[in-house]
């Protein structure tokens, strides 16, 4: 199956923002992959090492809010051809 990761990315950023905890971490349990493509837009730390979880950087904690609301919030509906990076 031919995916669209960055779809798959703005969904998992948009995920993560629901396991917000000390102002700007969240849990970590998500594909390694997109996990690693996240931090390479600039939207989460490094999720490689021994910590459980991974902190938004500041355009990601602003975009995970946004996405969260674009793509899960009530009433809300995705626009058509939009772009979710």
């Amino acid at each position: 199956m031919d995916l669209d990761e960055d779809k798959i990315d703005a969904a998992v950023l948009a995920l993560l923002r629901l396991t917000l905890h000390d102002g700007r971490r969240a849990w970590k349990g998500f594909d390694w992959d997109s996990m690693d493509r996240l931090h390479r837009k600039g939207w989460i730390t490094d999720p490689v090492g021994k910590a459980k979880s991974v902190a938004f950087t500041d355009e990601g904690l602003k975009r995970s809010e946004q996405l969260l609301q674009q793509l899960f919030g009530k009433g809300s509906k995705p626009e058509a051809g939009a772009n979710p990076r």
